[in-house]
């Protein structure tokens, strides 16, 4: 059975499967970032594969807890897992630690709860503690506590760390921003410290030659990384901007399908659906059901643009996939039963476009039918992505609409 809610500490060695009931691992950890005015956020967990190879598990890949398993979407980053600055393993790090409770009290760490919260992330709740032993046959009261509850050493104003839980929450769009102000040698310390999946979401948020330049920073084992958390269209275009050499060097380092989604979005023109799509959106069966299709758009990792439809295809069900057959959009999911399947639910009005069809011709259908995204297919009918109105945002606006002052006058009169 699923939980809410799970103590870290029972986690270690618990086996991670896929959904068709295979195992794929065994949790080893599960990592944390910190957050300026609210609980630690849950990014991931560490699961050791066959081989003994330790591999990184993003909290959004995790389908359940609960039961003595997790299952997970079973997919999993090729490379062996490697700590990044901000990041703190639970099991390795944290559990032990001696902490300050709020009535000056000291207490040790014996283990933590998280939960899993509506938007879908997951962050730190409460603190099992063992005071400190009185007596030779005391072991110490325990207590379950708050985060909030317990107090650590105050980080200096200027060190990577309090920047970094400031940076967790603040919008991505305002990190970029702020990342911009900083001095070049302060900018990429912090950079260095970032998560590779926090790193991404701020890339996207900024210019390309912005982007580029932080991404000359990085060596090609990192460069990678990140670009494989980018949105494949985003990675696509940062990717362009490079040489052919390093372009090369990176996607051959980069995750096989994330990679292969790159390489098919540079194909196409940039002035065309096929260069302006994504190639990641929610694909499901005709015989799929809605509460299969809610699941899918409450995963916190999907963008709220993908999330406003479901694709309809036969199989195979990743991009390029079998035959487009339509799509349902988020609000029709919600006025059927969880057992309807999406087959009966395709909107029958709207029609895919062509990769190859422009620019303006797609800016024009998604302003006239109020589309939040739009199927793209190739000549056999084969789903390969969707425009999103972000997509076409990003491209109409000008070049420079992210340097410009978002603040507008007021006129009092």
């Amino acid at each position: 059975m699923s939980v809410a809610k799970a103590f870290v500490a029972r986690l270690a060695g618990v086996p991670v499967f896929n959904p068709d009931g295979d195992k794929a691992g065994r949790v080893r950890d599960v990592v944390i970032v910190n957050r300026a005015s609210a609980t630690p956020r849950v990014i991931g967990m560490v699961v050791e594969l066959g081989g003994k190879r330790r591999a990184f598990m993003s909290i959004g890949r995790v389908l359940s807890i609960g039961g003595g398993q997790v299952i997970s979407t079973g997919r999993f980053s090729p490379k062996q897992f490697k700590q990044r600055g901000g990041e703190q393993l639970v099991l390795s790090e944290v559990l032990g630690r001696s902490v300050t409770l709020l009535d000056g009290s000291k207490a040790t760490i014996e283990d933590l709860s998280i939960e899993h919260l509506a938007n879908g992330e997951w962050q730190v709740d409460e603190v099992f503690l063992r005071r400190p032993r009185v007596g030779p046959f005391s072991k110490g009261k325990t207590l379950l506590v708050g985060w909030a509850e317990t107090q650590r050493d105050a980080e200096a104003e200027n060190d990577s760390g309090h920047l970094l839980a400031t940076f967790e929450d603040m919008p991505a769009a305002d990190v970029a921003n702020e990342l911009l102000d900083l001095p070049t040698t302060r900018r990429l310390e912090v950079v260095d410290d970032f998560t590779d999946g926090r790193l991404a979401d701020v890339l996207e948020e900024m210019k390309l030659d912005s982007q580029v330049d932080i991404l000359d920073s990085l060596d090609d084992d990192r460069a990678a990384e990140v670009l494989d958390h980018m949105q494949p269209d985003d990675a696509a275009d940062l990717i362009a901007q490079l040489s052919d050499e390093r372009m090369e060097t990176l996607l051959g380092l980069m995750e096989h399908d994330e990679a292969e989604d790159v390489r098919m979005l540079l194909s196409f023109a940039h002035d065309s659906a096929g260069g302006l799509m994504t190639s990641d959106p929610i694909i499901l069966a005709s015989d799929a059901t809605v509460a299969e299709a809610l699941a899918m758009v409450r995963n916190h990792e999907v963008a709220p643009a993908l999330a406003a439809a479901v694709c309809v295809t036969l199989p195979p069900y990743e991009t390029p996939t079998g035959k487009f057959l339509g799509t349902v959009h988020f609000q029709r999911l919600l006025r059927y039963p969880p057992g309807e399947r999406l087959g009966t639910l395709l909107d029958d009005n709207l029609d895919p476009v062509h990769a190859s069809t422009s620019d303006a011709e797609v800016t024009r259908l998604m302003a006239t039918y109020n589309l939040v995204q739009l199927p793209v297919v190739d000549d056999a009918g084969h789903l390969l992505g969707v425009v999103t109105i972000d997509d076409v945002l990003d491209h109409i606006l000008p070049d420079d609409w992210r340097d410009q002052d978002d603040r507008q006058e007021v006129n009092d009169g």
